[in-house]
């Protein structure tokens, strides 16, 4: 056998055998080619999007209790009033000069991603990474009722394009790692890995495809990891022991899918129109929205501090307290139009907490109703609580698979898979009845009109 290497190409000639190639070159292009290539990189992106929402979730879990302690100092000394609407007001100017300075930044973030992935926007993934990241923990700070769970989608998103372009790859591959991100987002924020995915595939593509499956699936199960790793392995919603709701409420549950989807078209029609109440106020502009929504938030922090912030502590509350029908009420109320003020503003911030806990108020109250009208029996509230979640995520967001994994990662409950997915599936019916589009649909189709007006 004789090898030799000519202009770094080797040639091998033996008895019966000849081979030629560049080594290097047949690894490298066998690598770019191959599906090793977007599994490795999606696995990066799991890691970092990991790393960078678990550290966003962490301090945003902090800048709520800073919004606590800041109210209830205040409520304790009113003549720290106007000091603390003075400081509201600053943080609300300077997150409305965030959102001036990059408009990608403004609002939950999935309606973002969803319009750069059908190529009708784009975003410059590191700015977006930073200036997310503040505008939402200062947001947060301030106790407005926003979730964490779009900024972490948006901020996956941007990880993955970012991994994209770092290893040059196609417009392909780029796309899947954004995918890729996202789920990883959706993960870190709620230690919910098959809802991510799942959400990358019924919500984001709507297309069940197992080419966007496998980096979809790898980024948020890493992400998950890291999470659990980090913050713990426990559900988002720690109900302990819940019981498996008796076929004999399932007509109960059959109706309250209907409330929830009427609930879930009302809600979508009210953010909108949020939207449109801010543009119509002649002294507001993208700057000082924000003001507006921090200043609302300081009067809620002292006559109904149970609806700041996202709401998880309230599940909480709800789930472990008997509360007045009358009671329920006012926090119902409250929690939406703050959410309405909220969102409305243009803060960066999500909407999935938000609406899960409103889910969840109707739960309570409808559980209460029944069992005043009909006897249900009190011990399966909390069931109703966990399907007022379920069920209004279906309506609202019009990805009732996503609902259905969503509730059970987040609530630990795998025994009412059956009464979640009825409920889910009712309320998603009745929701198309209605004609209620999903709010994510609803509010790109408003950031591209709003781009086209300004083009």
């Amino acid at each position: 056998m004789c090898c030799g290497n000519i202009n770094g190409t080797w040639i091998c000639k033996g008895k019966g055998c000849t081979m030629k190639g560049n080594i290097l070159n047949i690894i490298t292009d066998n690598y770019c080619n191959s599906k090793l290539k977007i599994i490795s990189e999606s696995a990066i992106v799991g890691i970092l999007t990991g790393f960078t929402a678990v550290s966003y979730r962490y301090l945003l879990e902090k800048s709520l209790t800073f919004a606590h302690f800041m109210y209830t100092a205040e409520f304790k000394n009113l003549w720290l009033f106007p000091v603390v609407t003075a400081a509201l007001a600053a943080a609300g100017y300077l997150v409305g000069c965030i959102v001036k300075s990059d408009s990608m930044v403004a609002g939950s973030g999935i309606p973002q991603v969803e319009g750069i992935l059908a190529g009708k926007l784009s975003m410059n993934w590191y700015k977006v990474i930073l200036k997310k990241f503040a505008a939402g923990i200062i947001a947060i700070g301030a106790g407005l009722s926003l979730g964490r769970e779009g900024p972490s989608v948006q901020i996956g998103a941007a990880v993955g394009q970012g991994v994209g372009r770092l290893f040059k790859g196609t417009d392909s591959e780029k796309k899947l790692l954004i995918t890729g991100g996202a789920s990883a987002g959706l993960a870190a924020a709620f230690n919910a890995p098959l809802a991510g995915c799942i959400f990358a595939l019924e919500e984001i593509h709507k297309n069940f495809s197992p080419k966007i499956l496998v980096p979809a699936f790898l980024a948020s199960i890493i992400s998950d990891f890291i999470t659990e790793q980090l913050l713990g392995v426990s559900p988002v919603f720690n109900f302990g022991s819940v019981r498996i709701l008796p076929l004999k409420y399932y007509g109960y549950i059959i109706v309250f899918g209907i409330i929830l989807a009427l609930g879930g078209a009302l809600f979508n029609k009210s953010l909108l129109k949020s939207q449109d109440i801010y543009n119509r106020i002649k002294f507001l502009n993208v700057k000082n929205k924000p003001v507006m929504a921090f200043l609302i938030a300081g009067v809620m922090g002292l006559v109904l501090p149970q609806v700041l912030g996202g709401g998880h502590d309230l599940v909480s509350t709800l789930a472990a307290s008997n509360m007045t029908i009358k009671a329920l009420l006012i926090i119902l109320i409250g929690k939406f139009l703050f959410t309405m003020s909220s969102y409305g503003s243009g803060t960066p911030g999500g909407i999935f907490l938000p609406l899960l806990v409103i889910g969840a108020l109707l739960g309570n109250i409808y559980g209460n109703i029944i069992n005043i009208l009909f006897g249900f029996d009190l011990q399966y509230v909390n069931n109703l609580l966990i399907l007022g979640m379920a069920g209004y995520f279906a309506s609202v967001v019009k990805s009732p698979i996503t609902g259905i994994v969503l509730i059970i990662e987040m609530t630990g409950v795998f025994d009412n898979l059956l009464s979640v997915s009825v409920v889910c599936i009712t309320a998603y019916i009745f929701s198309d009845i209605l004609n209620s589009r999903p709010v994510y649909e609803l509010l790109l189709n408003k950031i591209l009109n709003n781009k086209g007006k300004h083009s």
